[in-house]
């Protein structure tokens, strides 16, 4: 009898993914939920064998998931499956009770090999190599099938700014020994013009402090922006072991400092998993001290299309506010959609 596994994922993109690195004879033995309280109610209706759960979800997330299954005394194998790749995520998830941890996009050897460890299934010797299976194998199921293009878009690139916003905070995080709550990316069209009213995290009466810096590729072009905070500034500059703390010189280096570790590592995560090579400009101080409306006024005699990633980084236990923008230009959108289809299926 084949085993009853659980993908719980809030990215179609993602439980895509996950089910097609599943050993091909399981993956229409697959169900799907896309949040925690989906899940949880399954859960509890039918315990299912194994469980392959995303920790950044809307709704209830995974540690939450973890929580009410040892709350409620669930004995389930639950193997996190995220972007999220700090070493304190993976150190909470195991201390909530998982047994094991799997960054994304995950390798269909390492599933095997758990499956194997835990008895859940063992592929016969005579089997094609895990992994090598024709794609139609993969499973269809009500939670997984989205036919607006538009949706799908978004949701494809959500999940992979979702992994590479995770690669950016574990190197944030392994240098200043911290931890960096995971917010959902934002993924939106907008009017170049309108920008200023998108950003969610911003206070319109507060002041920041913004850097650009221009990336292009084959196909793509576009700019990441980092948003600062004012108030963050010398918060950031301590954890930074900066000498001086405060001046307009220390919070131009803030600036500086964080926009080279964030949008480095995040666009590289961009770029590898949409195996393209992203050619950065040299980074550009917008403004300092001002209100969001101020510091994105070049882009309002602007009227085309951007497509924008907003991720709001915070820093857990510090009043530090930080806000980045990765946009994609209008023409950047046919090479997206065509890649982005092509990692999905």
């Amino acid at each position: 009898m084949l085993p009853d596994i659980l993908i719980c994922d809030d990215s179609e993109m993602a439980r895509k993914q996950m089910a097609r690195a599943l050993p091909a004879a399981l993956r229409h033995q697959v169900s799907f939920c896309r949040n925690g309280s989906e899940a949880l109610a399954r859960i509890r209706h039918s315990v299912p064998d194994m469980l392959f759960l995303d920790l950044n979800m809307p709704d209830l997330d995974g540690y939450e998931v973890l929580e009410h299954l040892r709350s409620e005394q669930i004995e389930l194998l639950t193997i996190v499956v995220s972007g999220d790749i700090q070493p304190q995520a993976k150190a909470r998830v195991f201390s909530l009770g998982a047994v094991a941890f799997l960054n994304k996009p995950t390798a269909p050897e390492k599933v095997a090999k758990l499956l194997a460890q835990y008895g859940i299934y063992c592929e016969p010797e005579e089997s094609s190599p895990s992994g090598s299976q024709p794609e139609t194998n993969t499973p269809s199921h009500p939670a997984s099938i989205n036919s607006d293009p538009q949706l799908l878009l978004n949701d494809y690139l959500r999940e992979i700014a979702n992994v590479a916003m995770g690669r950016s905070s574990d190197l944030l995080a392994r240098l200043l020994g911290i931890f960096v709550r995971q917010p959902i990316p934002k993924v939106a069209f907008i009017a170049s013009s309108e920008l200023h009213m998108t950003i969610a995290a911003a206070d319109d009466e507060a002041h920041y402090s913004a850097v650009c810096q221009g990336f292009t590729g084959a196909g793509v072009a576009g700019e990441a922006m980092l948003l600062f905070a004012d108030s963050s500034f010398r918060e950031m500059a301590e954890m930074l072991h900066y000498d001086n703390l405060d001046g307009p010189a220390v919070n131009v280096e803030v600036l500086m400092d964080m926009s080279s570790i964030l949008f480095g590592a995040f666009l590289k995560g961009i770029g590898d998993q949409m195996d393209l090579r992203l050619g950065l400009s040299h980074p550009t101080v917008l403004g300092q001290h001002r209100q969001i409306n101020e510091l994105l006024d070049h882009h309002r005699n602007h009227e085309q299309q951007l497509l924008c990633i907003e991720i709001a980084y915070a820093i857990e236990n510090r009043n530090i506010q930080c806000d980045m923008l990765v946009l994609f230009t209008e023409d950047s959108l046919p090479f997206l959609q065509q890649r982005l289809q092509y990692l999905a299926e």
